[in-house]
């Protein structure tokens, strides 16, 4: 068997002395994308984050239990924190370009990576958009500031900046929340087309978005994963009550 892009062991995660996830175990494979479900406050952000120590930047949290990318354990002192989070990219909820032209959104990670090659840089930034499904809309326009594509075009740019850098995975903490409903289509045609190259976890409010575009379902509740399983048979066949409760709107 080959190893999963990401792998969860009994992972709990604390803020202070609350435990926000308790002893979660959950693997992701690699090319799929998992949903993580559940109503708000259930730690499913809290657990995104973790799978590249966002949540580190909070004072006072601390970590127990093992989460591996390819095998290794992300919270290894030796583990470079900064290549972490280029080899795990991370999408908000909130598309959030910076206050720069199209282009150098797209190439500031590559810039800050140490990456100068101009030829290499606007191949990749182009390459990047493509993926992004933003290339045809902007590509007469890259000098323009980022601050004057539409909302839905904002989130894919941040998802082009994220990509630029050639994660393995891409996390997105509820990508459309934030989106009119055609915006919303083109986020969700996105994320479904991207797993042909990426790992892809999403946090999502939105069963109905969880069950069109993942492949695997996890859903969290009061800090525990309550059951993870391919999408189809989570939606139809759930094994626990409190999934299927959730899923028919009888709670949450």
């Amino acid at each position: 068997m080959s190893t999963p892009a990401i792998s969860a062991e009994n992972f709990s995660f604390y803020y202070g002395s609350f435990k926000a996830l308790q002893d979660i175990s959950l693997t992701i494979e690699r090319n799929q994308v998992t949903a993580l479900i559940g109503p708000s406050g259930c730690g499913k952000s809290t657990f995104l984050r973790s799978l590249n120590r966002m949540n580190e930047i909070i004072p006072n949290t601390r970590v127990e239990g093992r989460i591996t990318l390819e095998g290794e354990d992300i919270y290894d002192r030796a583990v470079d924190v900064v290549d972490l989070r280029r080899r795990v990219g991370m999408v908000f909820q909130k598309s959030n370009p910076f206050p720069k032209s199209i282009f150098d959104n797209v190439a500031y990670g590559l810039r800050i990576n140490g990456i100068s090659d101009k030829a290499l840089i606007e191949a990749r930034v182009e390459h990047s958009l493509k993926d992004a499904a933003l290339w045809d809309e902007v590509q007469d326009r890259l000098s323009n500031s980022a601050m004057e594509l539409s909302g839905g075009q904002q989130q894919r740019l941040c998802i082009a900046r994220a990509l630029a850098v050639q994660p393995e995975v891409v996390l997105m903490d509820e990508p459309a929340s934030a989106l009119d409903p055609l915006a919303t289509q083109k986020i969700e045609e996105l994320v479904f087309s991207l797993k042909e190259h990426y790992t892809i976890v999403i946090v999502t409010h939105n069963m109905q978005q969880a069950a069109r575009v993942s492949d695997v379902t996890a859903f969290f509740y009061l800090g525990q994963l309550i059951e993870a399983g391919r999408t189809d048979r989570i939606f139809t066949t759930p094994a626990k009550k409190q999934t299927e409760d959730y899923i028919t709107g009888r709670f949450g």
